[in-house]
């Protein structure tokens, strides 16, 4: 191996030693507490050392890494406190996911760390948020990002490459090319000889250097930032290298023939670096010692502080607090002035109003600029605050949530708008395990807020008609807004950009254009997890929301039925003391929704119903909704699709018992 001191000074060649060699005896204590069982799993970066380490020294400290499994070195070179760093592998409280999450599936925002996750590549998307903030801020600013040749298979790579290349973001997104996947030997990976090959096919430029060769690698990645300065754009770097442990311990590593073994022992990043050291007199066997045993009694001492703190103590309350950032909600009382407005004009006002307020909203999606959005959402914004915070999109939805949450991170609010709410299927890995669980897991929070034109009724066919609200309504750390009118559409819509928390906004299209109210001029709010109850009465109750409302209204009136009509507008939260307030006065109740019956939300209601108020019941809970199906195309099948039908029935089922 081959080392080029060029202009190092002896101190800085010594300092990148010391940064090279903590990861290395971290893990070989590591591995001892592992087999001692002190430790429940342990992903090996022996023999990659130089790539995290090379990458991390040359970034400034306030530059955002985004590493993987085999990456401690960007942690040890950041300076985090060992400490900290074993109490997170012991899940201790002091760890920085508090004992939920292991290894280093955590960041930490004071060090500039973004954490991945298991899902392989979701951390690429983030990435290109983050640098987009700086790109924003115009600090030239770069930013870093880690992925192994296996992650490269995932459509995330694709598509966060694809953005930043399209955006031109200062991002360098480092392959740690070593050879496996898992178990998984490249060549039944990807058929590429090369990454750098890669490069091309989104006009970008990419590089390839020795992973192995710590001054290689912190010698490209200084020269790489330096001019980025200058020339905004993202880069790949290859980094050759070779995994010398298993993809985690447990795992082994029989399937590698042992000849790759020897070959790369002898490519080892540290002591081939410490030879080179030695050769070139710039340091000697003492002071290496020296160096060693100051990193081994820094060892000790943050495995002495990690140990002594006692066994995390469960607390239900705590963990159902950390789910959601803090959010301190502030009336804005509605103006007297009104105006006559459809449900879209009310949408896009609230948009308007929103961008006015926070001027670190930033809003994307596909054709949201000069076309306005398919439903015109967004007409006219791009005139008003221009194409930085007005962004078309490729359509690539998994990394442009993932960078919404980038830009989240990076001190900027997002919004993104999903062309209809039934292509959030492209990105629901990002908004379930990145955007709902990054506060629970380690305390930052994602200001998202994700636009979903939803519903049926419009003869759109099964893949731009669904109601999939229930989908999210599962998952803890989002919050779930579904407004039936256009008031509630602009003063829950201006809560949610409000709102530090991930905010997923329903918005049916069939309301969008076909009634019309009067609504506030200017800026007002409503609360979350405040139901509305629309019309009264003591026969029954209908607990719904969205275009449910307006069906149960058009049925209770022709039919001269006395009927409470709650309307939820929040699922989550929800209002559960307004449901039991209008359960506990009528006793018969109808759960209705748009949504197919199956999985839906009114099996929760139906339930939470019968636990809290069956006393009080006087007939069975009715549940009304879909039939479960996908949405049909044709008019006379969607009007069979859907449950306007069956709640006539059970209005009159209810009554009659």
């Amino acid at each position: 191996m081959r080392f080029d001191r060029k202009a190092y000074t002896d101190k800085q060649l010594v300092d990148l030693y010391s940064a090279l060699l903590k990861p290395r005896m971290i893990e070989e204590k590591m591995l001892i507490l592992l087999r001692q069982g002190k430790i429940s799993k342990w992903f090996s970066g022996i023999g990659q050392e130089a790539i995290s380490v090379g990458a991390t020294e040359a970034a400034a400290n306030d530059e955002y890494m985004l590493p993987m499994h085999r990456n401690l070195g960007v942690f040890t070179s950041r300076g985090i406190e060992l400490n900290r760093l074993f109490a997170q592998f012991q899940g201790k409280a002091s760890g920085f996911t508090k004992g939920r999450d292991r290894s280093f599936h955590f960041g930490s925002n004071e060090h500039h760390i973004v954490g991945m996750i298991s899902h392989l590549g979701s951390q690429l998307g983030v990435a290109d948020g983050i640098a987009l903030a700086n790109q924003l801020k115009e600090n030239k600013k770069v930013t870093i990002a880690f992925t192994g040749d296996g992650a490269t298979s995932q459509g995330d790579f694709h598509e966060s490459l694809n953005v930043a290349a399209v955006w031109s973001l200062p991002v360098i997104f480092i392959i740690e090319n070593n050879g496996y996947g898992l178990s998984t030997p490249s060549a039944e990976q990807f058929r590429c000889k090369q990454f750098i090959d890669k490069g091309i096919g989104y006009g970008m430029e990419a590089h390839q250097v020795d992973g192995n060769n710590i001054l290689e690698v912190h010698q490209k990645i200084s020269e790489l930032k330096e001019s980025m300065k200058w020339n905004q754009r993202p880069i790949l770097l290859e980094c050759i290298t070779f995994r010398m442990r298993g993809h985690e311990e447990a795992s082994g590593t029989k399937y590698v023939p042992q000849e790759l073994f020897e070959e790369w022992a002898e490519k080892d990043p540290v002591t081939n670096y410490e030879s080179f050291l030695l050769a070139e007199n710039v340091i000697n066997e003492t002071e290496i010692a020296s160096i060693r045993a100051g990193i081994k009694t820094e060892i000790e001492t943050g495995l002495e502080m990690a140990y002594a703190e006692e066994p995390i103590q469960v607390s239900t309350e705590i963990e159902l607090a950390d789910v959601y950032a803090d959010f301190e909600y502030e009336e804005v009382a509605p103006s007297a002035e009104v105006k006559e407005v459809r449900m879209i004009d009310s949408v896009a006002d609230a948009i308007d109003l929103a961008m006015a307020k926070h001027h670190n909203l930033i809003l994307m999606g596909q054709d949201i600029a000069e076309y306005g959005g398919v439903f015109k959402a967004t007409d006219g914004l791009v005139t008003k605050y221009g194409k930085s915070r007005v962004r078309n999109t490729p359509l690539c939805e998994a990394a442009i949530v993932g960078s919404s949450l980038g830009l989240s991170i990076n001190g900027f609010k997002a919004m993104m708008e999903m062309q209809f709410a039934d292509f959030v299927t492209e990105g629901f890995n990002q908004i379930v395990n990145n955007l709902a669980k990054i506060h629970w897991r380690w305390g930052q929070n994602a200001d998202v807020v994700v636009r979903m034109p939803t519903g049926a009724g419009v003869a759109a066919g099964p893949f731009h008609s669904q109601s999939n609200e229930a989908w999210f309504a599962h998952i803890p750390g989002l919050k779930i807004v579904y407004p039936s009118n256009a008031y509630d559409a602009k003063g829950l819509l201006l809560t949610a950009f409000e709102d530090p928390n991930p905010v997923m906004v329903f918005e049916h299209k069939a309301l969008y254009r076909s009634t019309n109210e009067e609504v506030p001029a200017g800026y007002y709010n409503l609360p979350f997890g405040q139901a509305n109850l629309v019309a009264e009465g003591n026969q029954l109750s209908i607990i719904t929301y969205g275009m449910g409302v307006h069906w149960a209204k058009k049925l209770v009136s022709e039919k001269g039925v006395d009927a409470d009509i709650l309307d939820l507008r929040t699922l989550v939260p929800l209002d559960w003391e307004s449901v039991f307030t209008s359960v506990r006065k009528t006793g018969k109740v109808i759960v209705l929704h748009e949504d197919t019956l199956f999985g839906g939300i009114g099996g929760e209601l139906a339930s939470e119903i019968s636990e809290q108020c069956f006393e009080y019941l006087d007939a069975p809970v009715k549940r009304v909704a879909s039939i479960d199906t996908a949405v049909p195309f044709h008019p006379n099948l969607e009007v069979n699709f859907l449950p306007q039908k069956r709640l006539e029935t059970a209005i009159d089922d209810l009554l009659a018992y």
